[in-house]
């Protein structure tokens, strides 16, 4: 029998192919870049990808050796998965150890994401960071690819999603089974990308948008799939802190310290395997259930 997924797309090359951006030459005042959207359920551009593609463009513009240290974003409007994406970056400032770039996302000339990187060369300093919390390793959890099987629908999407995740706790896809602002998850890229410590810098953006938000609906009960709730992100900041692969295990503790006025605040830390602590990120989410 044919495997019914022989024919289907990598979907870690999609991921790559949305961060190869094109360059089309023109410059006046900023640099102007062009890219496309991966498919998503709804026809809406996953955040974490313009994301992902920000970071990308904005390093086009700068020497080798100066990575990005953060990141602060608005996204604006939502925007169509169908259509192309127009970025623009804006050479802000270059010091001699950092430099700042203002980077736009446009769609039919309208803005859907506005944000400020900051990038720095590797400068020695003082060091110290949060422990990483003990808790069972990714081998030890199941992963959601076979905890869906009986959602055909909801399985297809996660196995065409480049990220893979493991719930420390329990996944809230279909149920809510422990009420908490909180949780834990592991999670990658679905396989290796390489040794390009930017492409990785870049692919960690990218999967900061993917699980954030449950630490608000956990809190709460509410499961991804509770009819008519609607979710969208606001805002969104990360942290570089340390070097790190996308395709390795990192864990990703999150947590929620408020939701008021229809708006959900998330935070959390990413860990390497080995304990380092690589990044920070904070996420504000728009929030209306039934």
């Amino acid at each position: 029998m044919e495997d019914a997924n022989a024919s289907s797309p990598d979907p870690v090359d999609v991921l790559l192919g949305v961060l190869t951006l094109g360059e089309t030459g023109a410059r006046t005042s900023e640099d102007i870049f062009t890219a496309s959207s991966h498919p998503m359920p709804g026809g809406r551009i996953f955040g974490g990808q313009v994301l992902g593609q920000s970071i990308v463009a904005a390093s086009r513009t700068l020497p080798d050796d100066r990575f990005p240290h953060s990141l602060h974003g608005y996204f604006l409007r939502p925007g169509d998965v169908r259509k192309p994406l127009t970025f623009s970056v804006d050479r802000i400032h270059d010091g001699r150890s950092f430099s700042r770039r203002r980077i736009q996302a446009f769609q039919d000339g309208e803005p859907i994401f506005s944000g400020i990187a900051s990038f720095q060369d590797e400068d020695p300093g003082l060091e110290h960071q949060l422990t990483m919390p003990e808790v069972p390793g990714p081998d030890e959890l199941t992963g959601p690819d076979q905890l869906v099987t009986d959602r055909p629908e909801a399985s297809l999407l996660i196995r065409a999603n480049p990220i893979e995740v493991r719930h420390v706790e329990s996944d809230i896809y279909l149920t809510v089974d422990e009420r908490a602002p909180r949780q834990a998850v592991w999670t990658r890229l679905r396989r290796p990308i390489g040794d390009d410590p930017m492409l990785h810098r870049a692919a960690l953006a990218y999967l900061t948008d993917f699980t954030i938000q449950e630490s608000v609906l956990r809190a709460h009960g509410i499961a991804w799939a509770t009819p008519g709730m609607r979710t969208a992100s606001l805002d969104h900041a990360i942290w570089w802190h340390r070097p790190a692969r996308a395709d390795e295990w990192m864990l990703y503790v999150q947590e929620s310290p408020s939701a008021r006025g229809g708006r959900g605040l998330a935070q959390g830390q990413l860990f390497a395997r080995d304990g380092l602590l690589v990044a920070t990120v904070a996420q504000e989410i728009m929030l209306r259930v039934p």
